[in-house]
């Protein structure tokens, strides 16, 4: 695959602020996203019906495990949900040759396993810089979200009080 994008392709310019203002508002999105998204596996976890559901579960259980599988789950569609935004947000900048790559490009960004940033028009790479950044931190959030719903589910939360 050539590193260049076809001369046919239409590729939206932007000045190195306006990479900057659009890579901020997707991060101001993704944040929204992302805290509403937890904020809400939190409540239907913490739903007095299901809260003595979880609490009297075993970790170790089949019931505890499928649990967590769902937890785990419902954090991975939020994630999904903020990289796809930027796969959209790169293909309509005409930044990469196709939607499929976009996806790609914007899942090893997000998750900062890197990927030659050579493949992405030169006037969006600041975008990509971001969305690594932003990516490093909704994980780290969702990881101490996990840890503290694993947690409740152990019961460690009842000790501490």
């Amino acid at each position: 695959m050539s590193n260049e994008l076809p001369d046919n392709a239409q590729v939206i310019s932007a000045t190195f602020n306006e990479q900057l203002l659009i890579g901020l508002g997707m991060i101001a999105v993704c944040v929204i996203i992302h805290g509403l998204g937890l904020f809400t596996i939190k409540r239907v976890i913490t739903r007095e019906s299901m809260k003595q559901r979880v609490s009297s579960l075993r970790p170790l259980s089949f019931t505890g495990s499928l649990f967590t599988l769902l937890a785990v789950f419902a954090i991975i569609v939020v994630h999904f949900v903020e990289i796809w935004l930027f796969a959209f947000l790169y293909d309509y900048l005409g930044a990469l040759h196709s939607f499929s790559e976009a996806l790609y490009f914007s899942t090893i960004s997000y998750s900062t396993a890197g990927y030659s940033d050579a493949l992405i028009h030169e006037q969006w790479r600041m975008v990509a810089a971001l969305e690594g950044v932003m990516g490093v931190i909704l994980l780290g959030w969702s990881t101490a979200f996990f840890v503290r719903v694993l947690g409740r589910l152990e019961g460690d939360d009842a000790e501490a009080r």
